[in-house]
């Protein structure tokens, strides 16, 4: 991800400075055309075949599978109870088994549409045992997308804004776009480092504190944004800011799939990364908006009130899944 996200500054640069920002999109969107094939070999999840009571092609994407890893599966048939079960303290929500007897056949009641299966994965996600987990993670992947795109828009409207507000006009056009250039390159190497910490502190600090931890730094690194800062001062700010919103942003999409049940997991995480998505979409309002209306001050408070709530969430979470079984 992050190397494409640095190639894309230098393409940025290359494309646009002879063509404009359309033919730049569409470049861009000619690798997304090369993954359709990709889509087509790529295996369906055994569990949904067995909730599809498509019994003997689960089997087979397992013995694939297997096959590939070098190891045996489990002697018996598959089988497949649909019994959903979200409470949390008990050692196991449902049973996907290998039982040594013949396959036996599964009845109307197991057969459960799609739609009627996604609402009742809806409906665990907000019951009593996973409603407090559900709507905090909801709300952090709400505040990590608000603050990791924001960041990557406040590269270059932070230069902007410096440059306009301080000359008395409302929003003029950088005139130094090689700087820009230079300023998205660098911060977007901070992805790396940010990687790197997250990995190290996941394993030492647990998942909730690792995200806490790095979501209460990006607000330190942020703060002295408030204020007009020198070039190399703001690059640096948000090299920092963008390494630690990458790595809480990391560790939440690690930690989302170990709190639900197999059950719900795919409908859970599929929701809040939904809902993370429109933190994407109202960042703009906060990091071009504002500060193009020269509310520097108010933008930045705005992002560090976001990134606080979502620290405090991360310590709320009722679940740490350091070295404990998945459900």
């Amino acid at each position: 991800m992050w190397l494409g996200i640095c190639f894309r500054q230098i393409w940025a640069k290359v494309v646009i400075s002879g063509l404009n920002w359309r033919w730049l999109l569409a470049f861009t969107a000619v690798p997304c055309f090369l993954l359709l094939p990709f889509f087509g070999i790529t295996p369906e999840s055994p569990r949904y075949l067995c909730a599809q009571n498509r019994m003997s092609d689960a089997t087979l994407v397992l013995e694939r599978i297997s096959k590939t890893n070098q190891a045996a599966l489990p002697p018996g048939i598959l089988t497949y109870n649909r019994g959903i079960e979200v409470d949390q303290s008990a050692p196991t929500c449902e049973i996907d088994h290998l039982l040594p007897v013949r396959e036996k056949e599964c009845t109307d009641d197991n057969a459960m549409s799609s739609k009627s299966g996604s609402l009742a994965a809806l409906r665990s996600l907000l019951s009593r045992n996973l409603r407090r987990s559900t709507l905090l993670l909801w709300f952090v992947f709400y505040a990590n997308s608000f603050a990791y795109y924001g960041l990557v828009l406040l590269t270059s409207q932070l230069s902007d804004a410096n440059r306009s507000c301080a000359s008395g006009l409302r929003y003029v056009k950088s005139e130094q776009d090689a700087s820009l250039y230079k300023d998205t390159f660098i911060t977007s190497f901070a992805e790396i480092p940010g990687l790197l910490v997250s990995a190290v502190l996941v394993e030492w600090l647990g998942r909730k504190a690792t995200m806490w931890c790095l979501l209460f730094t990006c607000c330190g690194f942020l703060g002295p944004l408030m204020f007009h800062q020198s070039e190399i001062w703001t690059t640096g700010l948000l090299f920092g800011a963008r390494a630690c919103a990458m790595g809480s942003f990391t560790v939440l999409c690690l930690y989302a799939p170990e709190v639900y049940p197999t059950s719900v997991r795919s409908t859970g995480v599929g929701i809040a990364t939904a809902i993370g998505r429109i933190g994407g979409i109202v960042c703009p309002l906060v990091a071009v908006g504002m500060l193009r209306s020269c509310h520097q001050m108010e933008a930045i408070i705005v992002f560090e009130a976001v990134l606080c709530l979502a620290a405090i969430a991360c310590m709320l979470f009722p679940v740490e899944t350091k070295g404990r079984d998945m459900n």
